[in-house]
């Protein structure tokens, strides 16, 4: 025993941790953490060793003197390292507040170059930690140098058991214990929806819609009780697939004894809809909604309801039985080395994911996003579904990554629901210019028109009747976009003349029915999402619903090209491209034209086999690339009413608050480093950083298609 008091925390009160009480403490924890997927032991290390450099006279000046700042995490990464002769043991603890650092290379904050410091003699004395602290030994998993990018996936799941058990250990010691957590198991969810749906479950008439869409739900169900861990589930647009999902969900979730089910969905409009649905069944408190969109944080000197606080605290780790989330923060999570960002990870271990809207996986980082998902099935106990009414095809990659396993449909009866569920005939058009378009639009009382470039959507709207037009694009902020899509619902459903043309922006869950659609040659994925707002409600019969595939006079961006050609061959090649294996068939033949190198092109799988810019395992250089969506574009905030002025005055007084932000979301768009310089150099923009800007000149906004830019190029944004 140690003659001197070392200590890790103070509180402000005064109340002091030892470091061997927090140690233990986090030890306890992350072994519980790890111990999910087999790996209690090196949890334990990994916990006891990670703040073992506090016990140095340097850090306790530190703590106790306001001290310089003192590298307290290398010391436990060295000896983390010799108790298991692990890498990622020692990764995760020296990472364990910097982030995971790559294990070679020239840089100060590789882990080589941290440990050659303790070897050299660098760091401070903390030889006491022996008197009080005795680290285990531990072995790595068993699959550790068979298959580096397996090694590096249970690193970060370690790392994410560490920086959580560390957090939450402190947090109880400095805050007192938090309002984290809701335990309500699955199964009382599921009965929850049950009780509500048994009626539909009931109904046997499959000569109606409502009985199809009973036959789905039934056979989700079924499949819940099956062990099958890898599943696509296939359903035809307008099958009930949300509510079908879910109870696949709780119902395999409960059989199997997952923690909790979480929903991966593309866009923040079909998550807010998705997650309003969820809240309905199972209650406001069961369902946690994460994405960008979304605030709990409670301002300074205001009070919180208790549930507020628990969803606040419950983003930062998933701990809640119902997660609905986007796309970029599950995946680019997985590839992260950030511990904020890491510390969900171990939480998403024996659950059940759903990844809805499973076509819209980016192309260009599909090996990466498959073969994660594939570690979560293989090892971590996860049960995974894609979920979508353009089923991928994704067989063969899993079967390369999981050979062991493969993908089963949920529900192998709604391939025959095809022909019951279409509400639609698809027709396709040659070349037609923007006064040929506009000239059939005016022709409809009631139509929609999609196109693949901003500068196409205004070129078009400008020839339509103006009385009855409606332009929406990513040009308008998402307040103004609202404001004129509810316009849209109301003259749609009074009878009105209405005639929209729109980017792509319209396919991303926006509810609305036209009875007629136009849509610029695309992808087959998107030309369906449009087809899906002809006769949406099915009111009626299909071959009196037209979605007329045209090719715009001055083609495709270079960027869309791959996805329209590949809707060409299929096209070409199938009479009818709405059928399931059309669907398969376009969606090989684009990764086919693409190659696999297309599918993965930043390199990331191979950056954990030979390295990435000289880099070993690098953990830190592959999430600084890892961005799933292009983050080049910049913000510019357009104060369009007064409210908007409002919060910019407040962005311009230097507030830089969460909650601004979010707010100030409603009234932003995203634009290439082109327009805004451009902008700028027009004197059109108040510049808050690099990145950002408050537009001041409003006549470059208009109330009907937004943000007046020069020189479009053309490029839709999706948001």
């Amino acid at each position: 025993m140690s003659a001197h008091t070392f200590w890790a925390h103070i509180t402000e009160s005064g109340d002091r941790q030892t470091v061997k009480d927090h140690l233990e403490a986090t030890a306890n924890l992350c072994s519980a953490f790890a111990g999910a997927f087999g790996a209690a032991d090196l949890g334990y290390l990994v916990g006891l060793a990670h703040d073992i450099g506090k016990y140095s006279f340097e850090f306790q000046r530190r703590l106790l003197a306001n001290g310089p700042r003192v590298d307290h995490s290398t010391a436990g990464a060295k000896k983390a390292l010799d108790a298991s002769s692990y890498p990622g043991a020692a990764a995760a603890v020296a990472g364990h507040h910097g982030g995971l650092p790559d294990l070679t290379g020239a840089e100060e904050t590789t882990l080589s170059s941290r440990l050659a410091k303790e070897r050299n003699g660098q760091l401070p004395d903390y030889s006491p930690w022996s008197c009080e602290i005795r680290l285990p030994a531990a072995e790595p998993p068993s699959f550790f140098g068979k298959d580096s990018f397996a090694d590096a996936f249970f690193t970060r799941m370690l790392y994410s058991c560490l920086v959580d058990a560390d957090y939450l250990d402190t947090e109880n010691f400095m805050n007192g214990p938090q309002p984290r957590g809701n335990s309500e198991p699955l199964n009382s969810l599921r009965d929850k929806l049950f009780s509500q749906i048994r009626p539909w479950l009931e109904n046997r008439d499959e000569t109606t819609l409502n009985g199809r869409r009973s036959a789905i739900l039934r056979a989700c169900v079924q499949a819940g009780e099956d062990s099958t861990p890898l599943r696509t589930l296939t359903v035809p647009t307008g099958g009930g697939k949300t509510i079908a999902s879910l109870a696949y969900a709780l119902c395999h979730g409960a059989k199997f004894g997952k923690r909790r089910v979480i929903y991966v969905i593309p866009y923040t409009s079909i998550i807010e809809q998705t997650a309003d649905e969820f809240r309905k069944w199972l209650g406001d408190d069961a369902v946690l909604e994460h994405h960008s969109g979304v605030d709990y944080t409670v301002e300074e000197g205001q009070s919180a309801d208790p549930n507020q606080l628990r969803k606040a605290l419950a983003t930062e780790n998933w701990d809640a039985p119902v997660i609905v989330t986007t796309s970029v923060q599950f995946f680019e999570s997985l590839y992260a080395s950030r511990s904020s960002r890491c510390r969900k990870l171990h939480n998403i271990v024996n659950s059940v994911v759903i990844f809805d809207e499973a076509q819209m996986l980016p192309l260009s980082y599909l090996r990466p996003c498959v073969a994660a998902i594939a570690q979560l099935v293989q090892r971590y106990g996860v049960s995974a579904v894609l979920c979508t009414a353009t089923q991928p095809d994704l067989g063969h990659l899993f079967s390369e990554f999981v050979p062991s396993l493969s993908l089963s449909e949920i529900a192998p009866m709604t391939k025959s629901l095809y022909a019951a569920f279409r509400r639609t005939t698809l027709v396709r058009l040659g070349v037609m210019n923007a006064a040929a378009l506009a000239e059939r639009l005016n022709g409809h009382p009631q139509a929609l028109c999609v196109v693949g470039t901003r500068r196409q959507a205004q070129d078009v709207y400008s020839l339509l009747d103006a009385d009855s037009a409606f332009h929406l694009s990513t040009l308008m902020p998402p307040i103004q976009r609202r404001a004129v899509l509810a316009k849209i619902r109301t003259r749609l459903k009074d009878g009105l003349p209405c005639r929209v043309v729109s980017t792509s922006l319209i396919e991303c869950g926006v509810d609305v029915d036209f009875p007629v659609v136009y849509r610029a040659e695309a992808g087959l994925d998107s030309i369906l999402q449009s087809a899906g707002r002809c006769n949406r409600e099915g009111c009626r019969p299909a071959g009196e619903s037209f979605v007329y595939i045209f090719q715009p006079e001055d083609g495709v961006p270079s960027i869309f090209q791959p996805q329209r050609d590949a809707y060409r061959a299929v096209a070409d090649a199938f009479p009818d491209v709405a059928i399931p294996e059309a669907i398969a068939a376009y969606f090989r033949c684009l990764r086919n034209n693409a190659g696999p190198s297309a599918q993965d092109k930043l390199g990331i799988l191979s950056a954990f086999a030979q390295g990435m810019d000289g880099h070993l395992m690098p953990f830190r250089t592959v999430a600084e690339r890892f961005h799933l969506i292009d983050s080049s574009t910049k913000t510019i905030y357009l104060p369009v009413d007064s409210c908007g002025l409002a919060l910019s005055e407040r962005l311009r007084a230097g507030e830089r608050s969460r909650s601004l932000f979010r707010q100030l979301a409603a009234y932003s768009v995203n634009v290439y480093p082109q327009h805004f310089h451009s902008l700028y150099e027009s004197g059109a923009l108040d510049l808050l950083d690099e990145d950002a800007a408050i537009l001041t000149d409003l006549s470059r906004y208009h109330p009907n298609t937004g943000l007046s830019l020069q020189g479009d190029c053309g490029m839709a944004l999706f948001i």
